[in-house]
């Protein structure tokens, strides 16, 4: 599967798809219409479905996306888009417009939606029942629909260190951030390794990664420096978009499980 939450290229399978990410501001009742550019850059032609769907981020920062998480509804739009085509089949070295509707419902309340548009490939006709394996590719649209004006209300809930994941050595600092609003933002700012006389380290800037209305999102800084030679001290800036900047100073001490 290949997917972006942030405007991206091509897929290395010759498919392409413009853009990946939608931020709307629309009114409860509303109607809105665009289109998608779908391309083929392969050689041969390609048949692609397209489906409505939902998302989330987890914990490693990676979307997950699929035909309904119902624990997204309250802040999903999926059953407001509409596609189309729904199936089409591109000629080589080709492009096509995909339309896309949001049909709003009335009387929601300040708050923002996300949904996507997923695009997979299919089996073209001549390839129905022949030999092989035939790997699926999917690109997926974000969309981001912000209704009124809602407030953000973000804080930085945690900074921890934990041994990186499948390596033999090496750490993380952990960035949790709390979403207690109805909005979603994408936080600015970024993370500071200090020595013991206060001077940076190293540093780290947030990834252009969402963190949607009413959840914790956990952000991951792999570090360079061996927090063994410390004593070191994190530093952490984040802008939400509000009207303050958060910051907080933690000193780095090692968890009890080594890696």
């Amino acid at each position: 599967m290949l997917a972006a939450l942030a405007p991206a290229a091509r897929a290395q399978f010759g498919m392409g798809l413009s853009p990946l990410r939608l931020e709307i501001a629309l009114g409860a009742g509303m109607v809105h219409s665009g289109q998608l550019t779908l391309t083929n850059e392969s050689e041969k032609p390609i048949r692609v479905r397209s489906e409505m769907l939902d998302f989330y981020i987890d914990d490693t920062g990676t979307p997950q996306f699929a035909r309904e998480y119902p624990a997204e509804a309250p802040y999903s739009c999926r059953t407001w888009l509409s596609l189309n085509p729904r199936e089409t089949e591109l000629p080589a070295k080709s492009s096509m417009t995909v339309r896309y509707t949001l049909r709003v419902p009335d009387g929601l309340e300040p708050r923002s939606f996300h949904c996507a548009a997923g695009f997979t490939t299919q089996p073209t006709a001549d390839q129905v029942g022949a030999m092989g394996v035939r790997a699926a590719v999917r690109m997926v649209a974000a969309f981001y629909v912000l209704i009124g004006e809602p407030v953000v209300e973000g804080e930085i809930e945690d900074v921890t260190l934990e041994p990186l994941k499948n390596e033999s050595t090496g750490w993380q600092a952990v960035v949790v951030l709390r979403n207690w609003g109805h909005k979603y933002f994408r936080p600015a700012g970024g993370l500071e390794l200090l020595d013991e006389n206060g001077s940076v380290v190293e540093t780290h800037s947030f990834p252009s990664l969402p963190v949607l209305p009413n959840r914790r999102q956990r952000f991951l800084f792999p570090l360079k420096t061996s927090p063994e030679t410390g004593p070191y001290r994190l530093r952490v800036r984040v802008d939400f978009g509000g009207a303050e900047i958060l910051q907080t100073t933690v000193t780095l001490r090692l968890p009890e499980v080594t890696p």
